[in-house]
């Protein structure tokens, strides 16, 4: 099993050097513990703080988008910092923090390649970004979101990467001047190790839910923004 089984982070060398190598020593171990552990491991699993850790980052990266390329408009900004917190750059990321040694899995998850799967890696680095930010607050978790992005070069280029789906819909209700949609799992199917979610993709000005299914949050979410984008160009325009 992929896991550190210390109970004080201060006792394992493992999550000691993990905490060097992000610059955060925690007052409270039992938050780098649960940030690293996946549910097939534990009930005190890491999503509640993935979710404290998604907003702490997006909104860290965007002032540091703001900072850098100041000549940019809103609409360009926006796609930038997705560019930045997609998937595939938090799982570089994470893979030079080296989480795939101190990531907690399920035997079963651990045995299916869990610890190299991006979408838990990416999962575990926002975990740890809410789980500094309940630690020391939002000061030492925005330091922290510096340090892990101080070595890409953010460019004005990095808008004219392929729009994902929730961040289409998120400009497509802007430029209509409505609230952002709100995402919530509905149901979470199969084993631990094997997971399905579904969540939904909700506008609330015009009363429509869009379902999406995925092997993990992050994808069925895109689902959900996909299928609401569909939903909502098929609308005949209003007279």
């Amino acid at each position: 099993m992929t896991a550190p089984r210390a109970a004080s982070a201060g006792a394992d060398p493992l999550l000691s050097a993990l905490q060097q190598r992000l610059q955060h020593r925690f007052t409270d171990p039992r938050l780098l513990a649960r940030a690293l552990t996946h549910r097939s491991f534990s009930a005190d699993h890491n999503e509640r703080l993935e979710y404290l850790g998604d907003a702490v980052l997006g909104l860290a990266v965007s002032r540091l988008v703001y900072e850098r390329l100041a000549e940019l408009p809103e609409g360009d900004l926006s796609r930038v910092r997705a560019n930045l917190v997609r998937q595939e750059s938090l799982h570089q990321i994470a893979l030079e923090l080296r989480l795939p040694e101190v990531v907690r899995l399920g035997e079963g998850e651990a045995r299916s390649g869990g610890s190299k799967r991006p979408s838990i890696l990416a999962d575990v680095l926002e975990a740890l970004i809410g789980a500094v930010y309940l630690d020391a607050g939002f000061e030492a978790a925005e330091a922290l979101v510096r340090r892990l992005f101080e070595s890409l070069e953010i460019r004005p280029e990095m808008r004219a990467a392929a729009k994902d789906a929730k961040t289409e819909l998120q400009e497509l209700l802007q430029a209509r001047r409505m609230k952002l949609p709100l995402y919530r799992v509905a149901a979470t199917l199969g084993a631990a190790h094997r997971q399905t979610f579904e969540v939904d993709c909700e506008v609330l000005e015009l009363g429509r839910t869009a379902r999406g299914t995925g092997g993990s949050r992050r994808a069925a979410e895109q689902a959900a923004a996909a299928a609401m984008l569909e939903a909502l160009r098929s609308l005949k325009p209003s007279k």
